[in-house]
């Protein structure tokens, strides 16, 4: 039963959907890397659709933590803008 689901592109996009919207609703950027990797699983799913449960479960894991390296990168590269003090104005 889980293998008629798993192979199916517009389950990956409902989870990519749900999983964003979780990531919304708690604060964390954990959850955004996992959605990333749910919707980069619809062309897979579309390019191999006799793969196996196992073969498309470890591949979810792989894209999702590529997703999450990726998003970590590109977060890091932002700045909050906020001015960093190297001396107090207190000292002498």
């Amino acid at each position: 039963m889980l293998t008629d689901y798993v192979t199916l592109w517009w389950v990956w996009v409902s989870v990519a959907l749900v999983l964003a919207l979780v990531e919304i609703l708690v604060p964390g950027n954990i959850f955004l890397g996992f959605a990333l990797g749910a919707l980069a699983m619809v062309p897979v799913v579309l390019v191999l659709p006799g793969a196996g449960v196992s073969l498309l479960l470890a591949l979810f894991a792989g894209l999702s933590l590529l997703g999450w390296i990726v998003l970590r990168v590109v977060f890091k590269r932002q700045s909050s803008g906020a001015r960093i003090v190297e001396r107090d104005i207190n000292e002498g």
